[in-house]
Protein backbone atom coordinates (compact mmCIF):
# COMPACT_ATOMS: atom_id res chain seq x y z
CA UNK A 1 0.00 0.00 0.00
CA UNK A 2 1.44 3.24 -0.84
CA UNK A 3 2.25 5.66 1.92
CA UNK A 4 -0.38 9.13 2.56
CA UNK A 5 1.69 11.84 1.07
CA UNK A 6 2.06 14.74 4.08
CA UNK A 7 2.69 18.11 2.35
CA UNK A 8 4.59 20.61 3.98
CA UNK A 9 1.75 23.36 2.99
CA UNK A 10 -1.63 23.23 1.07
CA UNK A 11 -2.73 26.84 0.62
CA UNK A 12 -6.25 27.02 1.79
CA UNK A 13 -8.45 27.94 -1.48
CA UNK A 14 -11.30 26.47 -3.31
CA UNK A 15 -14.40 27.33 -4.85
CA UNK A 16 -15.08 31.19 -4.30
CA UNK A 17 -11.42 32.32 -5.22
CA UNK A 18 -12.71 30.57 -8.60
CA UNK A 19 -15.46 32.25 -9.07
CA UNK A 20 -13.60 35.54 -8.13
CA UNK A 21 -10.86 35.35 -10.92
CA UNK A 22 -14.15 34.15 -13.14
CA UNK A 23 -16.14 38.01 -11.89
CA UNK A 24 -12.46 39.80 -12.68
CA UNK A 25 -12.16 37.93 -15.90
CA UNK A 26 -15.23 38.83 -17.12
CA UNK A 27 -14.65 42.10 -17.10
CA UNK A 28 -11.81 42.27 -19.41
CA UNK A 29 -9.69 44.68 -17.31
CA UNK A 30 -6.97 42.36 -15.91
CA UNK A 31 -4.25 44.38 -14.68
CA UNK A 32 -3.97 46.49 -11.68
CA UNK A 33 -7.40 48.50 -11.09
CA UNK A 34 -10.60 48.89 -8.80
CA UNK A 35 -10.32 45.28 -7.54
CA UNK A 36 -6.88 45.85 -6.62
CA UNK A 37 -7.52 49.39 -4.86
CA UNK A 38 -10.16 47.12 -2.48
CA UNK A 39 -7.80 44.45 -1.48
CA UNK A 40 -5.60 47.46 -0.52
CA UNK A 41 -8.07 49.15 1.58
CA UNK A 42 -9.22 45.76 2.90
CA UNK A 43 -5.96 44.98 3.80
CA UNK A 44 -5.27 48.93 5.39
CA UNK A 45 -8.28 48.40 7.73
CA UNK A 46 -7.38 44.86 8.97
CA UNK A 47 -3.99 46.08 9.85
CA UNK A 48 -5.52 49.69 10.92
CA UNK A 49 -3.04 51.99 9.20
CA UNK A 50 -3.42 54.66 6.54
CA UNK A 51 -1.88 52.96 3.37
CA UNK A 52 -1.56 49.37 1.88
CA UNK A 53 0.31 49.29 -1.64
CA UNK A 54 0.23 46.10 -2.89
CA UNK A 55 3.22 44.72 -5.07
CA UNK A 56 3.78 41.46 -6.67
CA UNK A 57 6.35 40.64 -3.82
CA UNK A 58 7.06 41.00 -0.30
CA UNK A 59 10.82 41.38 -1.84
CA UNK A 60 9.50 44.23 -4.63
CA UNK A 61 7.38 46.01 -1.97
CA UNK A 62 11.05 45.95 0.50
CA UNK A 63 12.91 47.51 -2.88
CA UNK A 64 10.22 49.63 -3.32
CA UNK A 65 10.14 51.26 0.32
CA UNK A 66 14.03 51.34 0.25
CA UNK A 67 14.48 53.05 -3.04
CA UNK A 68 11.92 55.58 -1.80
CA UNK A 69 13.74 56.05 1.58
CA UNK A 70 16.98 56.68 -0.92
CA UNK A 71 19.44 54.43 0.88
CA UNK A 72 21.92 54.53 -1.60
CA UNK A 73 25.34 53.77 -0.33
CA UNK A 74 24.20 53.39 3.48
CA UNK A 75 24.74 50.09 5.67
CA UNK A 76 21.28 48.73 6.53
CA UNK A 77 20.93 46.05 9.37
CA UNK A 78 19.50 42.95 8.34
CA UNK A 79 19.46 39.30 10.52
CA UNK A 80 21.68 36.88 8.69
CA UNK A 81 18.99 34.32 9.39
CA UNK A 82 16.01 35.23 6.97
CA UNK A 83 15.12 34.32 3.35
CA UNK A 84 17.96 35.85 1.12
CA UNK A 85 15.08 38.33 0.06
CA UNK A 86 15.81 40.51 2.80
CA UNK A 87 19.44 41.09 1.83
CA UNK A 88 18.87 41.75 -1.95
CA UNK A 89 16.45 44.09 -1.35
CA UNK A 90 18.77 46.87 0.17
CA UNK A 91 21.44 45.71 -2.68
CA UNK A 92 19.10 46.32 -5.25
CA UNK A 93 18.29 49.97 -3.90
CA UNK A 94 22.14 50.26 -3.66
CA UNK A 95 22.68 49.66 -0.18
CA UNK A 96 25.25 47.63 2.04
CA UNK A 97 23.29 44.88 4.22
CA UNK A 98 25.32 44.37 7.26
CA UNK A 99 24.31 40.89 8.57
CA UNK A 100 23.49 40.35 12.60
CA UNK A 101 22.92 37.98 14.54
CA UNK A 102 19.40 36.58 16.13
CA UNK A 103 18.39 34.73 18.99
CA UNK A 104 17.69 31.27 19.58
CA UNK A 105 14.93 31.17 20.46
CA UNK A 106 13.10 33.43 19.11
CA UNK A 107 14.56 33.30 15.91
CA UNK A 108 14.39 37.14 15.36
CA UNK A 109 17.02 39.93 15.80
CA UNK A 110 16.77 41.93 19.42
CA UNK A 111 17.14 44.98 20.71
CA UNK A 112 20.77 44.53 22.36
CA UNK A 113 21.66 42.63 18.65
CA UNK A 114 20.11 46.46 16.92
CA UNK A 115 21.81 48.34 19.37
CA UNK A 116 25.36 46.66 18.95
CA UNK A 117 25.31 46.85 14.88
CA UNK A 118 24.36 50.79 15.00
CA UNK A 119 26.28 53.27 14.10
CA UNK A 120 25.21 57.13 13.43
CA UNK A 121 25.27 57.06 9.79
CA UNK A 122 22.63 54.33 9.32
CA UNK A 123 19.01 55.75 8.64
CA UNK A 124 16.80 52.90 8.40
CA UNK A 125 17.03 48.91 9.11
CA UNK A 126 15.39 46.21 8.25
CA UNK A 127 14.40 43.14 11.03
CA UNK A 128 11.95 40.15 10.00
CA UNK A 129 9.30 38.44 12.19
CA UNK A 130 10.55 35.23 11.09
CA UNK A 131 7.87 32.18 10.78
CA UNK A 132 4.95 34.59 12.34
CA UNK A 133 6.66 34.92 15.14
CA UNK A 134 6.28 38.52 16.15
CA UNK A 135 9.57 40.66 17.13
CA UNK A 136 10.06 41.89 20.60
CA UNK A 137 8.45 44.88 21.37
CA UNK A 138 11.79 46.64 22.98
CA UNK A 139 13.23 46.62 19.35
CA UNK A 140 10.26 49.02 17.77
CA UNK A 141 11.17 51.44 20.92
CA UNK A 142 15.32 50.98 20.52
CA UNK A 143 14.80 52.23 16.93
CA UNK A 144 12.79 55.12 18.04
CA UNK A 145 15.80 56.23 20.43
CA UNK A 146 18.51 55.54 17.81
CA UNK A 147 16.08 57.50 14.77
CA UNK A 148 16.44 54.35 12.41
CA UNK A 149 13.09 54.18 10.25
CA UNK A 150 12.08 50.65 10.70
CA UNK A 151 10.96 48.69 7.61
CA UNK A 152 10.03 45.29 9.19
CA UNK A 153 10.15 42.15 6.58
CA UNK A 154 6.78 40.72 7.92
CA UNK A 155 6.72 38.25 4.80
CA UNK A 156 5.13 35.62 7.70
CA UNK A 157 3.39 37.69 9.58
CA UNK A 158 0.17 39.04 8.63
CA UNK A 159 -2.45 38.82 11.33
CA UNK A 160 0.06 38.30 14.29
CA UNK A 161 -0.13 40.53 16.36
CA UNK A 162 1.87 42.33 19.85
CA UNK A 163 -0.86 42.78 22.65
CA UNK A 164 -3.96 44.20 20.66
CA UNK A 165 -1.89 45.82 18.24
CA UNK A 166 -1.42 44.46 14.76
CA UNK A 167 2.16 43.54 13.02
CA UNK A 168 1.96 45.91 9.83
CA UNK A 169 0.84 48.95 12.25
CA UNK A 170 4.01 49.30 14.88
CA UNK A 171 7.29 49.38 12.56
CA UNK A 172 7.50 52.47 10.34
CA UNK A 173 6.75 50.19 7.10
CA UNK A 174 6.19 46.52 7.23
CA UNK A 175 5.95 44.39 4.02
CA UNK A 176 4.11 41.15 3.57
CA UNK A 177 4.02 38.02 1.35
CA UNK A 178 1.32 36.48 -0.34
CA UNK A 179 3.57 33.62 -1.68
CA UNK A 180 1.38 29.86 -1.34
CA UNK A 181 3.35 28.98 1.98
CA UNK A 182 2.09 32.11 3.68
CA UNK A 183 -0.85 32.65 5.87
CA UNK A 184 -2.81 33.72 3.02
CA UNK A 185 -1.83 33.46 -0.91
CA UNK A 186 -2.37 35.07 -4.03
CA UNK A 187 -0.50 32.95 -5.82
CA UNK A 188 2.42 35.58 -5.94
CA UNK A 189 2.40 39.03 -4.31
CA UNK A 190 3.15 41.41 -1.51
CA UNK A 191 1.86 44.60 0.43
CA UNK A 192 3.31 47.52 1.93
CA UNK A 193 1.75 49.19 5.22
CA UNK A 194 2.41 52.09 6.50
CA UNK A 195 1.23 55.62 8.25
CA UNK A 196 3.67 57.49 6.27
CA UNK A 197 2.22 59.48 4.02
CA UNK A 198 4.97 60.50 1.60
CA UNK A 199 6.86 57.59 1.31
CA UNK A 200 3.14 55.69 0.59
CA UNK A 201 3.02 58.04 -2.27
CA UNK A 202 6.59 57.75 -3.75
CA UNK A 203 6.00 53.50 -3.40
CA UNK A 204 2.90 54.25 -5.53
CA UNK A 205 4.69 56.30 -8.15
CA UNK A 206 7.58 53.77 -8.09
CA UNK A 207 5.27 50.50 -8.69
CA UNK A 208 3.51 52.69 -11.69
CA UNK A 209 7.20 53.72 -13.76
CA UNK A 210 7.55 56.46 -11.45
CA UNK A 211 4.11 58.48 -12.58
CA UNK A 212 2.30 60.97 -10.67
CA UNK A 213 -0.71 61.87 -12.75
CA UNK A 214 -0.11 62.36 -16.09
CA UNK A 215 3.89 62.81 -16.09
CA UNK A 216 6.66 60.73 -15.12
CA UNK A 217 8.75 62.93 -12.40
CA UNK A 218 10.77 59.95 -11.13
CA UNK A 219 12.53 56.77 -12.07
CA UNK A 220 10.05 53.44 -11.22
CA UNK A 221 9.37 50.17 -12.12
CA UNK A 222 6.36 47.97 -12.54
CA UNK A 223 5.56 46.21 -9.13
CA UNK A 224 1.90 46.16 -9.70
CA UNK A 225 -1.01 43.80 -8.61
CA UNK A 226 -3.41 42.39 -11.04
CA UNK A 227 -6.84 42.25 -10.63
CA UNK A 228 -7.14 38.54 -11.20
CA UNK A 229 -3.94 38.21 -8.15
CA UNK A 230 -6.45 40.95 -6.04
CA UNK A 231 -9.74 38.77 -5.95
CA UNK A 232 -8.02 35.84 -4.91
CA UNK A 233 -6.62 38.08 -1.88
CA UNK A 234 -10.26 39.55 -1.01
CA UNK A 235 -11.59 35.93 -0.64
CA UNK A 236 -8.51 34.85 1.47
CA UNK A 237 -8.85 38.54 3.64
CA UNK A 238 -12.52 36.37 4.32
CA UNK A 239 -10.55 34.19 5.97
CA UNK A 240 -7.64 34.77 7.55
CA UNK A 241 -9.21 34.72 11.20
CA UNK A 242 -10.63 31.23 11.01
CA UNK A 243 -7.28 30.03 9.06
CA UNK A 244 -4.64 31.69 12.18
CA UNK A 245 -7.32 30.26 14.39
CA UNK A 246 -6.83 26.95 13.01
CA UNK A 247 -2.88 26.88 12.89
CA UNK A 248 -2.83 27.79 16.47
CA UNK A 249 -4.54 24.94 17.18
CA UNK A 250 -2.55 22.27 15.61
CA UNK A 251 0.13 24.36 16.97
CA UNK A 252 -0.70 23.38 20.24
CA UNK A 253 -0.90 19.98 19.11
CA UNK A 254 2.47 19.86 18.08
CA UNK A 255 3.78 22.07 21.44
CA UNK A 256 2.36 19.13 23.45
CA UNK A 257 3.68 15.99 21.80
CA UNK A 258 7.03 17.46 21.03
CA UNK A 259 7.32 18.72 25.10
CA UNK A 260 7.42 15.04 25.70
CA UNK A 261 10.39 14.21 23.15
CA UNK A 262 14.49 14.66 24.66
CA UNK A 263 16.82 16.66 22.63
CA UNK A 264 13.87 18.82 20.71
CA UNK A 265 12.41 22.36 21.66
CA UNK A 266 9.11 22.82 20.45
CA UNK A 267 8.13 26.26 18.51
CA UNK A 268 9.06 29.44 20.17
CA UNK A 269 5.86 31.09 21.58
CA UNK A 270 6.09 34.91 22.73
CA UNK A 271 4.49 36.70 25.45
CA UNK A 272 1.72 39.07 25.35
CA UNK A 273 1.40 37.88 21.24
CA UNK A 274 -0.28 36.37 18.62
CA UNK A 275 1.57 34.12 16.18
CA UNK A 276 0.57 32.75 12.78
CA UNK A 277 2.60 29.80 13.03
CA UNK A 278 3.29 30.52 9.27
CA UNK A 279 5.72 27.97 9.48
CA UNK A 280 5.94 25.37 12.76
CA UNK A 281 9.50 25.53 13.07
CA UNK A 282 11.04 23.49 16.61
CA UNK A 283 15.25 22.91 17.18
CA UNK A 284 16.68 19.93 17.08
CA UNK A 285 19.41 20.12 19.99
CA UNK A 286 20.90 16.83 18.95
CA UNK A 287 23.37 18.38 16.45
CA UNK A 288 23.36 15.90 13.14
CA UNK A 289 20.45 14.96 13.98
CA UNK A 290 17.94 17.21 11.95
CA UNK A 291 18.70 15.91 8.61
CA UNK A 292 18.47 12.44 9.78
CA UNK A 293 15.06 13.26 11.07
CA UNK A 294 14.29 14.87 7.16
CA UNK A 295 15.26 12.21 5.88
CA UNK A 296 13.12 9.93 8.32
CA UNK A 297 9.83 11.80 7.32
CA UNK A 298 10.98 11.97 3.47
CA UNK A 299 11.03 8.14 3.69
CA UNK A 300 7.46 8.07 4.94
CA UNK A 301 6.58 10.74 2.18
CA UNK A 302 6.21 13.44 4.58
CA UNK A 303 7.05 16.74 3.41
CA UNK A 304 9.36 19.19 5.80
CA UNK A 305 12.04 21.82 5.30
CA UNK A 306 14.78 23.41 7.09
CA UNK A 307 14.09 26.71 8.85
CA UNK A 308 15.56 29.25 6.80
CA UNK A 309 18.92 30.11 5.53
CA UNK A 310 21.78 31.43 7.20
CA UNK A 311 22.84 34.49 4.93
CA UNK A 312 26.66 34.43 5.50
CA UNK A 313 27.39 30.79 4.39
CA UNK A 314 25.32 31.19 1.24
CA UNK A 315 28.48 31.83 -1.81
CA UNK A 316 26.48 35.27 -2.90
CA UNK A 317 26.83 37.16 1.00
CA UNK A 318 30.40 34.91 2.58
CA UNK A 319 31.76 38.50 1.88
CA UNK A 320 29.38 41.13 3.49
CA UNK A 321 30.13 42.97 6.70
CA UNK A 322 29.04 40.66 9.36
CA UNK A 323 28.77 42.24 13.27
CA UNK A 324 30.64 39.38 15.48
CA UNK A 325 30.59 35.00 14.87
CA UNK A 326 26.21 34.76 13.70
CA UNK A 327 26.79 31.84 15.69
CA UNK A 328 23.03 31.47 16.53
CA UNK A 329 22.07 32.07 12.82
CA UNK A 330 24.48 28.90 11.93
CA UNK A 331 23.51 27.01 14.49
CA UNK A 332 19.80 27.39 13.53
CA UNK A 333 20.45 26.86 9.66
CA UNK A 334 21.99 23.55 10.88
CA UNK A 335 19.55 22.73 13.55
CA UNK A 336 15.63 24.09 12.95
CA UNK A 337 13.69 22.08 11.68
CA UNK A 338 9.37 23.18 9.60
CA UNK A 339 7.05 20.47 9.97
CA UNK A 340 3.72 20.20 8.33
CA UNK A 341 1.18 22.80 9.41
CA UNK A 342 -2.18 23.35 6.96
CA UNK A 343 -6.01 22.76 7.24
CA UNK A 344 -5.93 19.14 6.13
CA UNK A 345 -3.64 17.98 8.75
CA UNK A 346 -4.52 15.94 11.04
CA UNK A 347 -4.30 14.75 14.69
CA UNK A 348 -3.16 11.13 13.65
CA UNK A 349 -0.50 13.05 11.21
CA UNK A 350 1.02 14.98 13.72
CA UNK A 351 1.08 12.13 16.24
CA UNK A 352 2.50 10.00 13.82
CA UNK A 353 5.38 12.85 12.57
CA UNK A 354 6.37 13.10 16.51
CA UNK A 355 6.27 9.09 16.75
CA UNK A 356 9.41 9.08 13.62
CA UNK A 357 11.02 12.59 15.46
CA UNK A 358 11.63 10.49 18.67
CA UNK A 359 12.36 7.30 16.97
CA UNK A 360 15.22 8.93 15.23
CA UNK A 361 16.52 10.94 17.74
CA UNK A 362 16.85 7.28 20.09
CA UNK A 363 17.98 5.14 17.40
Amino acid sequence: MEKKTIPLAVPDIGEEELQAIKEVLGTGFLTEGITTKEFEKTVADYVGVKHAIAVTSCTTGLHAVLECLNIKGQEVIVPDYTYPATAEAVILAGGKPVLVDVDLNSMNMTSEILEEAYNENMTVFSPVSWAGVPLESQIYQKAKKLDLKMLEDSACSLGAKIGEEFVGKIADFSCFSFHPRKVITTGEGGMITTDNDEIAEKCYSFKHFGAKGASFETIGTNYKLSNVLSAIGLVQMKKIEKIIENRIQKAKIYQELLSKIGNVKPAYVGNNTRQTFQSYTCYVQKDGYRDKIRKALADENIQSQIGTYALHLEPAYKNMKKIGNLENSAKLFNNALTLPLHKNLTQEDQENICKIINKTLND
